[in-house]
C-alpha cells in the first residue's frame, strides 16, 4: 500500500499519541537521530566497505536502518509541527533552481 509523507506523518502521531510521554524534545530527537545515523554507516561499512562483521553481531538490514531513520525524522517533524510534503516540495524547488546547472543531464535520445 502506497502511502504519502501526510499519511506517514498522521500513522507515526497516532502512534506516538497513545503514550504519555509524547515526542521527545528536539536535542533529544536530535541524539536519537545522530544514533541511528552511524547505526546506518554500520552497516554500510559491513556491507561495501572492509568492516566485516564480528560473528556475535546481530543481523541488521540498511533498509531497517534506513525505517529508523524514517521514523526519528517524522517524529522530529511532527513535534515542530513541519509538513514534510511541504519541506520537501521547498527543497526540491532549491535543488530545481539552484542547482538546475550543477550536473551532466543524461542524454534523452
Amino acid at each position: 500500500m502506497d502511502k504519502s509523507l501526510g499519511d506517514i506523518q498522521r500513522e507515526v502521531d497516532a502512534y506516538i499519541s497513545q503514550f504519555k510521554e509524547g515526542y521527545f524534545s528536539p536535542l533529544s530527537m536530535l541524539a536519537r537521530m545522530s544514533e541511528e545515523v552511524g547505526e546506518l554507516a554500520r552497516e554500510v561499512n559491513h556491507q561495501f566497505g572492509e568492516k566485516p562483521k564480528k560473528a556475535d553481531e546481530a543481523e541488521n538490514s540498511i533498509e531497517l536502518e534506513l525505517g529508523d531513520i524514517l521514523f526519528i525524522t517524522v517524529c522530529f517533524a511532527n513535534s515542530l509541527g513541519i509538513d514534510l510534503t511541504e519541506a520537501h516540495n521547498k527543497v526540491m524547488h532549491k535543488f530545481n533552481t539552484r542547482d538546475a546547472g550543477r550536473w551532466t543531464p543524461k542524454n534523452t535520445d
